[in-house]
């Protein structure tokens, strides 16, 4: 007997621009929309093709935790809803062994007119679960969503936030073999998202199997070993999970060492921005272990008091590494009429990778000019073995070594 939890061979999904994809559509519409393809050119036909999924081969074991990454588009809901039996696959097999419970995007799963208790429990049967089975899990479904007081309303009265925490509370508690989470918790606040992942890593380690569908990275390198990725319906990568991060993102970037730009100075315009090497030469491939310049030329049209000038330099996972400021340096007159170039030099302490510069300006009362990802730049060089750090300081270490105890001799 197999010990995979999903198995897909060769899914697509195919949907028609135009199609109603609602079930039971009358006699009617079905001669209508017959009608109107009738005519068309085999051209204009296959333009109103859309396949969300392309012959998608996939095996996840049971008690597996898999990431599914991709951009919009990318086909990852369609495999979610595939899986969880919401529409089937155009063609190829997709199976799945046990019973599955679905977090998808808010407003699946519920029936609005129940109350949050009424969903409770018919989730639970949905899943094939007796009341008694329900009811032993009642009060740490509660406990979980923290919307004890609401779950006599109507869930169609819910906010956003509400809808999510007893939903997560409820695919997580109830007894599925199988856990499909999409791109839900960036509806939830931080305390919240960090709650969500820390119960999703206790459900793998009860045995049960993990889909997780999300655009915070970390959070899926923090939580899967193996992940996959999508585009354009199709399975471009598949393994550890550092592995296809790194492709995912490096397949986004369009290295730059300059960036031009032409815009009215009303009343600060940038000019330029360049990454520049050592030795002071534009390039958008570094050395790890050298320093390296950012160099800003921009135009004041008027005078303003406490002008100030940050540069951001973030990683491709969006986290701030680096935020530098004017300020800390600059002479006390700045932001006087006229062009201006300030020029940063950045210690080697970046590690190896891809990253982004923003461009910030303003004073202290206002925010007069942001250019996210002005340019972009790589380092290039050993990682030493740790790559999830961000920041490689190269401290002095002091280590008082313990004397060795005296060898008595007879």
């Amino acid at each position: 007997m197999t010990d995979n939890a999903i198995e897909l061979e060769g899914v697509s999904k195919r949907y028609l621009l135009g199609e109603d994809h609602a079930a039971g559509g009358s006699l009617r519409e079905a001669i209508s929309s017959a009608v109107r393809r009738r005519g068309r050119s085999d051209r204009q036909r296959e333009r109103e093709e859309i396949w969300s999924l392309r012959d998608v081969d996939l095996t996840v074991a049971t008690g597996e935790s898999l990431g599914v990454v991709g951009r919009n588009g990318a086909g990852k809901s369609t495999l979610l809803k595939i899986l969880t039996r919401i529409t089937e696959p155009t063609r190829g097999v997709a199976r799945t062994r046990g019973r599955v419970g679905a977090l998808l995007e808010v407003g699946t799963g519920f029936h609005p007119e129940l109350t949050g208790r009424e969903n409770v429990y018919l989730n639970g049967a949905i899943l094939g679960m007796s009341r008694q089975q329900i009811r032993q899990e009642y009060d740490a479904i509660v406990d979980f969503s923290g919307i004890e007081r609401f779950l006599d309303t109507p869930v169609k009265r819910y906010s956003s936030g509400m809808y999510l925490r007893l939903a997560f509370a409820v695919a997580a508690h109830l007894q599925a073999d199988i856990m499909v989470v999409d791109e839900v918790l960036a509806v939830g606040d931080a305390d919240f998202q960090r709650k969500c992942l820390g119960k999703m890593a206790e459900v793998e380690r009860t045995g049960r199997t993990v889909l997780f569908v999300s655009h915070n990275l970390d959070a899926i390198l923090r939580l899967c070993p193996r992940s996959i990725w999508l585009e354009q319906g199709r399975l471009v990568a598949e393994g550890p999970t550092q592995d296809v991060l790194d492709s995912y993102l490096a397949s986004g970037v369009r290295r730059t060492a300059v960036s031009r730009y032409t815009d009215t100075a009303d009343p600060v315009a940038l000019r330029s921005v360049t990454v520049l090497d050592a030795a002071g030469r534009a390039s958008s491939l570094l050395a790890r272990d050298q320093p390296f310049f950012l160099d800003v030329e921009f135009e004041v049209a008027r005078p303003i008091p406490g002008l100030d000038l940050s540069l951001i330099v973030s990683n491709l996972r969006g986290l701030r590494v680096l935020d530098e400021a004017w300020s800390d340096s600059a002479p006390p007159d700045r932001g006087q009429p006229g062009r201006y170039r300030a020029r940063v030099c950045i210690p080697p302490l970046l590690v190896t990778g891809e990253y982004t510069v923003g461009v910030w300006m303003g004073s202290a009362y206002e925010s007069l000019l942001w250019q996210d990802d002005a340019l972009q730049f790589r380092l290039e060089g050993s990682v030493q073995g740790r790559p999830e750090r961000v920041l490689q300081l190269h401290p002095d270490w002091q280590v008082d070594v313990p004397e060795r105890p005296a060898v008595l001799r007879g």
